[in-house]
Protein backbone atom coordinates (compact mmCIF):
# COMPACT_ATOMS: atom_id res chain seq x y z
CA UNK A 1 0.00 0.00 0.00
CA UNK A 2 2.85 2.40 0.86
CA UNK A 3 3.93 1.93 -2.84
CA UNK A 4 0.93 2.71 -4.41
CA UNK A 5 0.71 5.75 -2.24
CA UNK A 6 4.41 6.94 -3.09
CA UNK A 7 3.63 6.55 -7.35
CA UNK A 8 0.15 8.39 -6.65
CA UNK A 9 1.68 11.09 -5.07
CA UNK A 10 4.57 10.92 -7.95
CA UNK A 11 1.47 10.94 -10.69
CA UNK A 12 -0.61 13.61 -8.99
CA UNK A 13 2.89 15.90 -8.50
CA UNK A 14 3.93 15.13 -11.37
CA UNK A 15 0.88 16.13 -13.62
CA UNK A 16 1.14 19.59 -11.51
CA UNK A 17 4.73 20.20 -12.36
CA UNK A 18 4.23 19.49 -15.83
CA UNK A 19 1.27 21.53 -16.38
CA UNK A 20 2.98 24.58 -14.57
CA UNK A 21 5.98 24.32 -16.70
CA UNK A 22 4.01 24.31 -19.79
CA UNK A 23 1.85 27.04 -18.16
CA UNK A 24 5.36 29.36 -17.40
CA UNK A 25 6.84 28.52 -21.25
CA UNK A 26 3.92 31.35 -22.63
CA UNK A 27 2.41 33.55 -19.94
CA UNK A 28 1.04 36.05 -22.00
CA UNK A 29 -0.64 33.01 -24.30
CA UNK A 30 -1.69 31.61 -20.56
CA UNK A 31 -3.22 34.87 -19.86
CA UNK A 32 -5.83 34.68 -22.76
CA UNK A 33 -6.89 31.34 -21.62
CA UNK A 34 -7.49 32.63 -18.32
CA UNK A 35 -9.80 36.16 -19.94
CA UNK A 36 -11.83 33.38 -21.89
CA UNK A 37 -13.52 32.44 -18.57
CA UNK A 38 -14.62 36.02 -18.21
CA UNK A 39 -13.96 36.21 -14.37
CA UNK A 40 -11.37 38.33 -13.49
CA UNK A 41 -10.69 41.64 -14.97
CA UNK A 42 -7.51 42.86 -15.45
CA UNK A 43 -4.32 43.56 -13.68
CA UNK A 44 -5.37 40.29 -11.37
CA UNK A 45 -5.60 37.98 -14.61
CA UNK A 46 -2.24 38.98 -15.56
CA UNK A 47 -1.36 38.24 -12.08
CA UNK A 48 -2.78 35.02 -12.09
CA UNK A 49 -1.36 33.86 -15.47
CA UNK A 50 2.27 34.51 -13.66
CA UNK A 51 1.78 33.04 -10.12
CA UNK A 52 -0.46 30.10 -11.11
CA UNK A 53 2.18 28.57 -13.22
CA UNK A 54 5.03 28.69 -10.68
CA UNK A 55 2.86 27.79 -7.48
CA UNK A 56 1.82 24.57 -9.57
CA UNK A 57 5.71 23.90 -10.14
CA UNK A 58 6.56 24.42 -6.44
CA UNK A 59 3.82 22.48 -5.58
CA UNK A 60 4.55 19.43 -7.52
CA UNK A 61 7.81 19.56 -6.87
CA UNK A 62 6.78 19.65 -3.31
CA UNK A 63 4.41 16.21 -3.63
CA UNK A 64 7.11 14.43 -5.57
CA UNK A 65 10.02 15.26 -3.56
CA UNK A 66 8.28 14.95 -0.38
CA UNK A 67 9.59 18.28 1.23
CA UNK A 68 6.67 19.76 2.47
CA UNK A 69 4.01 17.54 0.50
CA UNK A 70 1.22 18.20 2.60
CA UNK A 71 1.64 22.01 2.13
CA UNK A 72 2.10 21.01 -1.82
CA UNK A 73 -0.89 18.49 -2.29
CA UNK A 74 -3.08 20.76 0.24
CA UNK A 75 -2.93 23.90 -2.10
CA UNK A 76 -3.07 21.22 -5.31
CA UNK A 77 -6.23 20.25 -3.69
CA UNK A 78 -7.56 23.63 -3.43
CA UNK A 79 -6.90 24.91 -6.59
CA UNK A 80 -8.88 21.90 -8.10
CA UNK A 81 -11.67 23.34 -6.26
CA UNK A 82 -11.36 26.47 -7.10
CA UNK A 83 -10.50 25.40 -11.22
CA UNK A 84 -13.92 23.24 -10.68
CA UNK A 85 -15.94 26.09 -9.73
CA UNK A 86 -14.16 28.24 -12.36
CA UNK A 87 -14.74 25.58 -15.35
CA UNK A 88 -18.52 24.79 -13.52
CA UNK A 89 -19.34 28.49 -13.88
CA UNK A 90 -18.06 29.10 -17.43
CA UNK A 91 -20.08 26.19 -18.40
CA UNK A 92 -23.02 27.46 -16.81
CA UNK A 93 -22.67 30.42 -18.75
CA UNK A 94 -22.44 29.01 -21.64
CA UNK A 95 -18.91 30.72 -22.47
CA UNK A 96 -16.17 28.67 -24.60
CA UNK A 97 -13.12 28.66 -22.66
CA UNK A 98 -9.69 27.38 -23.71
CA UNK A 99 -8.80 25.91 -20.71
CA UNK A 100 -4.82 26.37 -20.97
CA UNK A 101 -4.37 23.72 -17.95
CA UNK A 102 -1.47 21.99 -20.34
CA UNK A 103 -0.18 25.37 -21.92
CA UNK A 104 -1.03 26.05 -25.65
CA UNK A 105 -4.19 24.89 -27.14
CA UNK A 106 -6.47 26.40 -29.57
CA UNK A 107 -9.04 23.89 -29.03
CA UNK A 108 -12.22 25.07 -27.22
CA UNK A 109 -12.59 22.91 -23.89
CA UNK A 110 -14.55 19.75 -23.27
CA UNK A 111 -16.84 20.45 -19.99
CA UNK A 112 -17.50 17.22 -18.99
CA UNK A 113 -13.84 16.14 -19.97
CA UNK A 114 -12.52 19.10 -18.10
CA UNK A 115 -14.75 18.10 -14.47
CA UNK A 116 -14.31 14.30 -15.08
CA UNK A 117 -10.19 14.77 -15.17
CA UNK A 118 -10.04 17.61 -12.08
CA UNK A 119 -12.52 15.32 -10.33
CA UNK A 120 -10.05 12.31 -10.89
CA UNK A 121 -6.84 14.83 -9.76
CA UNK A 122 -9.02 15.97 -6.83
CA UNK A 123 -9.56 12.46 -5.78
CA UNK A 124 -6.20 11.52 -5.61
CA UNK A 125 -5.40 14.35 -3.69
CA UNK A 126 -8.04 13.54 -1.61
CA UNK A 127 -6.52 10.56 -0.98
CA UNK A 128 -2.49 11.73 -0.70
CA UNK A 129 -4.03 14.15 2.32
CA UNK A 130 -5.39 11.36 3.99
CA UNK A 131 -2.28 9.00 3.80
CA UNK A 132 1.18 9.22 5.58
CA UNK A 133 3.20 8.88 2.59
CA UNK A 134 7.06 8.52 3.77
CA UNK A 135 9.74 11.52 3.36
CA UNK A 136 8.10 14.31 4.57
CA UNK A 137 4.17 13.49 4.77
Amino acid sequence: MERFRVVLAWVFGGVFLWAGIMKARDPNFFLMDIRSFDLLPDPYAAWLALFLPWMEILCGLAVVTGLLRKGGVLLLNLSLAAFLVAIGSAWYRGIDIKCGCFGASDQAANYVELILRDVALLVMGLVLSGSSVSRGS
